[in-house]
């Protein structure tokens, strides 16, 4: 039987009843613990969350430990510095690589959002500020400390962490927590076992209490989607039209331009150009240039695989490639159409019946990449509406994210009961389909947590 220790308490901030925004404040005997500390996507309430304060005092947070390097795991680092935090930020090193790459090119798109809300007035606040500027981003850095995998590092008195393989992303982790000899389990976004950059999950052996994300916790993945993927891509050819692919920079984009180059290779699409127009997807590329032993391409693979797809380098560039209708391919961030260089292409090609935008990853409530998904007739860009003629496609079965089978088969090593289960990281529905599902195959029962709750934790 384990002993309540009321001094445990977990503070739900984020990524509990949605996608977005993770973040879990652990507060132990000597040490508050956040694990995660996202940025809230989608749904216009959801944002705004991302304004409010805390409800916990940032400059009493002792630590930070991020599973991964994505925006909805790291985003809001740059104003919990700014609230007060000023203890270490832990990551894998390829995490905290990723990190600051996404946290540059966070805080520029938002400083020039607000510059062009304000040199268009189309918002309401006088005048549009960003919620943090690349000198934010700056004061962040110092405080990221890389960490190695499957050692356990001590955090204070009784307290320890380990990161373990996760694939999903480069980098990424799902962290075990050791307080008193119990064991918290932190999934993070658990990857795929047969994924095609990334090896397998590692999987947890004990978990006295479990963080288990469910994004794809209502689903399964289909098979071979890189034939849905050429059907596509010839069929928008066909008409001579230019496919769309909004893309997250982190993995998404690499898995991409990897496949786009094999079937290209296989003579099962068309010579047409293939362009990247991300800056910060050129930069990951680097990473996966200089940390292979995470993934499975060769350094000489992601070479030959760069010198097949031409990279945007510049904004002129990418009007004056906007303006040629000649057929082609371009992948361009972001992937949920939330900002970033694909509204460029949005704003010329949305409204051309030859064009065709292909979704390829997640779509949170909320996003213009939803918004497509579920038919909608016009999207609103830079303060204008935009109607949507071009050919809306979804491949599916690219996501980067385990469906409910993987989750399931992630815990499967797990030798004892676990006191609790949080299902955390997913909308409500998935959540709950996962929830009697663990259920049904385990026995276990679980807890469906709401943001800002705060649990008792019996350690």
């Amino acid at each position: 039987m384990m002993t309540i220790n009321s001094n445990i308490k977990i503070h739900f901030l984020g990524a509990a009843g949605t996608v977005t925004g993770s973040k879990y404040l652990i507060q132990a005997p000597g040490k508050n613990i956040l694990v995660d500390c996202g940025l809230f996507q989608g749904l216009k309430q959801l944002r705004l969350l991302n304004w409010n304060h805390l409800p916990v005092n940032a400059a009493k947070i002792d630590h930070v430990l991020l599973t991964h390097g994505h925006l909805d795991h790291t985003g809001y680092l740059p104003r919990l510095v700014k609230s007060g935090f000023s203890g270490p930020v832990w990551g894998t090193e390829p995490t905290l690589e990723i990190a600051k790459i996404i946290l540059e090119d966070s805080a520029k798109i938002q400083e020039e959002d607000a510059e062009r809300a304000n040199a268009t007035g189309f918002s309401k606040h006088k005048p549009a500020l960003p919620l943090y500027n690349l000198k934010d981003v700056e004061k962040t850095l110092p405080y990221f400390f890389p960490q190695p995998l499957d050692k356990w590092l001590e955090i204070g008195e009784e307290i320890y962490c380990r990161y373990r393989y996760n694939s999903h992303i480069i980098g990424a982790t799902f962290i075990e927590l050791k307080i008193n000899d119990k064991v918290i389990v932190f999934s993070g976004d658990i990857g795929r076992e047969n994924d095609l950059l990334m090896y397998p999950p590692q999987k947890p052996e004990a978990a006295d209490i479990l963080f288990i994300e469910s994004t794809y916790g209502d689903r399964l993945h289909p098979d071979h989607p890189e034939e849905q993927l050429s059907q596509i891509i010839n069929n928008a050819a066909g008409r001579n039209g230019t496919t769309i692919i909004p893309s997250f920079a982190v993995e998404r984009t690499q898995l991409l331009m990897y496949m786009l180059y094999q079937l290209r290779r296989e003579g099962r699409i068309p010579g047409i150009p293939v362009y990247m127009d991300s800056p910060m997807g050129k930069n990951v590329l680097d990473i996966f240039h200089h940390n292979t032993e995470w993934h499975k391409l060769s350094s000489g693979q992601c070479a030959e695989m760069c010198k097949d797809i031409k990279r945007i380098e510049t904004i002129q560039e990418s009007l004056k490639l906007t303006a040629d209708k000649s057929s082609k391919i371009v992948i361009a961030g972001s992937g949920m159409a939330s900002g970033g260089p694909v509204l460029t292409w949005f704003r010329q090609y949305i409204g051309n019946p030859t064009a065709t935008i292909l979704l390829a990853g997640y779509q949170a409530e909320g996003t213009r990449g939803r918004q497509l998904l579920e038919g909608a007739n016009e999207v609103k860009l830079y303060g204008q509406y935009y109607k949507v003629r071009a050919k809306i496609e979804n491949v599916q079965g690219l996501s980067a994210h385990a469906d409910q089978k993987g989750l399931l088969d992630w815990m499967s090593r797990i030798k004892n009961k676990p006191d609790k289960i949080f299902i955390v990281h997913g909308e409500p529905h998935s959540a709950d389909a996962l929830r009697v599902k663990i259920k049904d195959v385990y026995g276990w029962d679980c807890e469906i947590p709401v943001l800002n709750e705060c649990i008792a934790l019996n350690l």
